[in-house]
């Protein structure tokens, strides 16, 4: 017998989404169902995604988001509330990276990281979690209204790498800050939970693999691969559904063991 996971009638907000890891969560969500928020600050391209995953008989609308503003953080999720209905599910993705020396970093580079991984995805996380908390506290006894906040985090959250400090500081904070979400909002049934992915291929690194240095990396992983962003779509979508309602500060690799 068949088991599917049916998001029919839910409305996910997705950051990041105009490319990478980001376009592939919108479009999972889409294909399971959901009406997905496109958010992002390359409108263009959420505009062009949009497109795609209704020819595909999808339900897609797009907002323009900048994480690192707390301005437009509150006007994205308002507007995305008038046009779709109440947020149902975060995938809470944006996120940004440099590579340099710990003794090389900047206070510019430092902000640069931690505004948008650490304290946008805190801020955007919260911003739909007061929504969702206002509606659990003012339901009728016996329904339930509740969410699904899934905070993009990183194997490098869970192992320091050379070259990218900052950036595994920004996501060892998501890993945790996932952990105090769901201790404090699991009472009102929002289940927060994170996703650390390992090396996936996409637009963004896509030559690197083919470089000297690329193919050094991918000879230290576990099975000699690197992963495609699919490979994160049942978790993705297994934290997103209404199964995964005794699921709650779990913190997940998706990282073919590279993180052992």
């Amino acid at each position: 017998m068949a088991y599917t996971i049916d998001l029919s009638g839910r409305v996910a907000l997705v950051t990041g989404a105009s490319s990478g890891l980001g376009t592939q969560f919108a479009k999972t969500l889409a294909t399971a169902g959901a009406a997905v928020v496109l958010a992002g600050r390359r409108v263009e391209r959420l505009k062009t995604l949009r497109a795609e995953i209704e020819a595909a008989g999808g339900d897609a609308h797009v907002v323009r988001l900048d994480v690192t503003d707390p301005d437009s953080i509150k006007a994205a999720v308002a507007h995305a509330e008038t046009e779709t209905g109440a947020i149902d599910i975060l995938v809470n993705n944006s996120g940004v990276s440099t590579t340099q020396k710990l003794t090389d970093v900047t206070p510019e580079d430092y902000d640069y990281v931690m505004d948008t991984n650490t304290k946008g995805a805190f801020f955007v996380a919260q911003e739909v979690g007061k929504r969702m908390l206002a509606r659990a506290k003012g339901a009728a006894p016996g329904t339930f209204t509740g969410g699904r906040i899934v905070n993009i985090a990183s194997m490098a959250g869970l192992k320091a790498l050379g070259q990218i400090g900052v950036y595994c500081m920004s996501k060892a904070a998501v890993i945790h800050m996932t952990r105090a979400m769901a201790l404090e909002w699991g009472r009102y049934g929002i289940n927060v939970n994170a996703i650390c992915p390992g090396y996936i291929d996409t637009e963004i690194n896509h030559h690197h693999w083919n470089t000297e240095q690329g193919q050094k990396l991918i000879n230290m992983m576990p099975r000699k691969r690197i992963g495609a962003p699919q490979d994160l779509d049942v978790v993705l979508t297994m934290l997103c559904s209404n199964e995964s309602h005794f699921v709650n500060g779990a913190v997940i690799q998706a990282d073919d063991g590279f993180a052992i």
